[in-house]
């Protein structure tokens, strides 16, 4: 995970999204150049909507590093401009990406007030770091955790809404990356099968 942010300096060019989020999570080969692109963010907007979720009126995002920022891109995408930020630690990074992303983020430490009135709650955050969160998301409409093995998290289990796995979002971040990679359709259904526990 904190290659998506190293990579960049080794790359010869990049996509404007994966530049503007400062996060590259797919090296294509372009004529022996190395191209850096983020489908992280078609990931998550593609995995909300598979979930119902295509608009974001007040969401939360927990967490502060790449994947986070894919997911102020994304929301930004929704139609959300001012996500609520929670983290731990000033993200600086993060903070100068939402302005490049036209993203106006309040940031604030974690207290159960922050979830009132949100609509979409996005946890970026890795297994068992946001299991304090819990026991305050039954009235959160709509979850995407990133998370997905194991699953169901502490937060998709106590969520009382629509909950979207961080294996969605694999599977469409991925389905781009074979588009990126191959100039083909990927083929959805196979890669779903794939994903699923034998």
């Amino acid at each position: 995970m904190p290659l998506k942010q190293a990579v960049l300096p080794l790359l010869d060019t990049c996509s404007e999204l994966a530049r503007d989020v400062a996060a590259a999570n797919t090296v294509v080969l372009r004529d022996g150049q190395r191209h850096g692109e983020n489908t992280d963010v078609h990931g998550i907007v593609a995995a909300l909507a598979e979930g119902g979720v295509v608009t974001a009126g007040r969401a939360v995002v927990l967490g502060g590093g790449a994947t986070a920022r894919s997911a102020l891109a994304a929301l930004q995408q929704l139609g959300c401009a001012d996500p609520v930020l929670v983290v731990r630690s000033s993200p600086d990074e993060t903070l100068a990406a939402a302005a490049r992303l036209g993203v106006r983020p309040t940031v604030v430490a974690f207290t159960p007030s922050v979830l009132d009135g949100c609509d979409l709650l996005i946890s970026t955050l890795p297994s068992g770091a946001a299991d304090a969160v819990a026991p305050h998301v039954r009235a959160v409409p709509a979850l995407l955790d990133v998370v997905y093995d194991p699953w169901p998290t502490a937060l998709a289990a106590a969520c009382g809404g629509a909950v979207v796995s961080g294996a969605a979002m694999l599977l469409h971040q991925a389905a781009r990356q074979v588009e990126l990679m191959t100039g083909r359709t990927a083929p959805l259904e196979a890669m779903r099968a794939a994903l699923k526990p034998s």
